[in-house]
């Protein structure tokens, strides 16, 4: 037919060329009653369409025939079936992508049990099996699917196309749910292993308290197993807590030998400082009365402690005066009495928050507060303050030391005596030791807050009210 329309429009453009000499002129197409080309490019276009129609229309039913196994027990199923074993290049090939569950996926780089061989299949589909779910050796696919199924109820709902002679494989398990599902139990999936909401949320329970339980006793177990004092490092702590006791004012009796001052000092401040703080005179002219002893007492803590007599003496009056702040704030903080909110000061005067702020340290009271509030809960001993001052006397970043190194290794030698005395005493509470160590940064914080208000006090105050001692302690220091 193509060759009859080609040749008729050769005739059709052969009679206009000779019409045209003929006449003389030019002769359109459109004048020609008829025009051969129109009529086949029409027909051509309609046919390619009839014809993907049809290719449609075969693929559709291919498909269908491909994913089910024909009816009836007749001699063609086995060959059908490596027919369609063959051909499911149809559902996985580049036109027609399908993926397989999540649940296939996750298994296949999942954990394996080790008592399973290696790619063991699925009793349900063939994907590669997880492990034993429900009695039977399956995939996370099929798994999931039985356990849905029996806790939502779902299978009174499940119906097949097909009279229920669906192929399930790794392919076409997502086909049909009534077959999958039948297939399950002639496996020998158990139902009566799938639990409902409520049994569920029991289990995951007991999980969750057995994890617990689980997690305090390794916790236990750990700090049990934690080093205890050497002999040599009990001595070390008999003599630091000897120095502690022979040179704390009033000792374990402080409640009972505590004076209070009086409210009507340190509540009406009268010398503003440049910071915006305020100093009450007579209650600072009653702090520099105890603060002599207070250092005192700490430079003789500092000589009676091992190893500080060793080193140069330059050195130990740069330590005694980077911490001898630091030192006091912390007696004062253990000696926090949360019923009347007062800080006991060496051991004799109890003053409350504000009588402090105006009495000259401003803000570095509320610091000193909050750190005695949180001390009371650790209800530290002797021998624990004891330790924890020796641990900021030694404190080797002190600008201007020559013996940084050596210092350095008594600040460890003490560090490991105190941890391991911790672990001895308190075992038992858990982070007590790091949570401990903690104060040792707020402490120094206390310190260089210290340094800046001593600053802007000695502007504001008169030299005559400050102690010789105490301005040779805190003078020159970093801020």
């Amino acid at each position: 037919m193509e060759l009859l329309y080609r040749a008729r429009a050769a005739l059709c453009t052969l009679y206009c060329t000779v019409h045209e000499r003929a006449e003389g002129g030019a002769t359109s197409r459109a004048s020609l009653h008829f025009s051969p080309l129109q009529v086949p490019v029409r027909r051509r276009r309609r046919r390619r369409r009839r014809r993907r129609r049809r290719r449609r229309r075969r693929r559709r039913r291919r498909r269908r025939v491909l994913v089910r196994r024909p009816r009836g027990p007749s001699p063609e199923n086995t060959a059908n079936q490596t027919h369609i074993s063959e051909l499911h290049w149809w559902l996985n090939g580049p036109k027609r992508k399908r993926k397989n569950s999540q649940c296939s996926l996750k298994s296949m780089s999942g954990y394996i049990p080790s008592y399973l061989e290696k790619d063991e299949p699925c009793v349900v589909c063939g994907d590669k099996a997880t492990g034993y779910h429900y009695r039977c050796i399956t995939c996370e696919g099929c798994k999931g699917f039985f356990r849905r199924t029996i806790q939502k109820n779902l299978h009174p709902s499940y119906s097949c196309k097909y009279d229920g002679c669906c192929i399930i494989d790794k392919i076409t398990r997502n086909q049909c749910q009534l077959c999958r599902f039948k297939k399950c139990i002639a496996v020998g999936m158990a139902m009566d292993l799938v639990l409902d909401e409520a049994k569920r949320v029991a289990k995951r329970r007991l999980i969750e308290e057995n994890r617990e339980k689980r997690k305090k006793e390794e916790m236990v177990k750990t700090l049990q197993n934690r080093p205890e004092p050497t002999g040599t490092e009990w001595e070390l702590i008999r003599l630091v807590t000897e120095a502690h006791r022979h040179t704390n004012a009033q000792g374990s009796h402080w409640k009972q030998k505590r004076k209070f001052l009086p409210e009507d000092i340190g509540q009406s401040p009268v010398a503003p400082t440049s910071d915006g703080d305020k100093v009450d005179l007579e209650a600072f002219s009653e702090f520099t009365k105890i603060i002599t002893p207070a250092i005192t007492r700490v430079v003789d803590f500092a000589k009676k402690l091992p190893m500080f007599s060793e080193l140069p003496c330059e050195d130990q009056i740069i330590l005694l005066k980077g911490c001898c702040m630091e030192i006091m704030s912390l007696r004062a903080a253990v000696r926090y009495d949360p019923e009347s909110e007062t800080l006991t000061l060496s051991g004799e005067m109890a003053v409350k928050r504000e009588q402090l702020k105006n009495g000259g340290l401003g803000v570095v009271s509320d610091a000193i507060f909050d750190l005695g509030k949180s001390l009371a809960q650790f209800n530290l001993d002797d021998t624990e303050v004891a330790l924890l001052q020796a641990v900021l006397l030694m404190s080797s970043d002190r600008s201007g030391l020559t013996c940084m190194e050596k210092i350095e290794k008594c600040q460890e030698t003490y560090l490991l005596a105190f941890e391991h005395y911790i672990n001895y005493r308190k075992h038992n509470i858990p982070h007590f030791w790091p949570k401990l160590l903690m104060k040792v940064t707020d402490l120094r914080m206390i310190g260089a807050c210290h340094a800046s208000r001593f600053l802007h006090m000695k502007v504001e105050c008169p030299t005559e009210l400050f102690p010789p001692l105490f301005l040779e302690v805190f003078e020159d220091q970093e801020v």
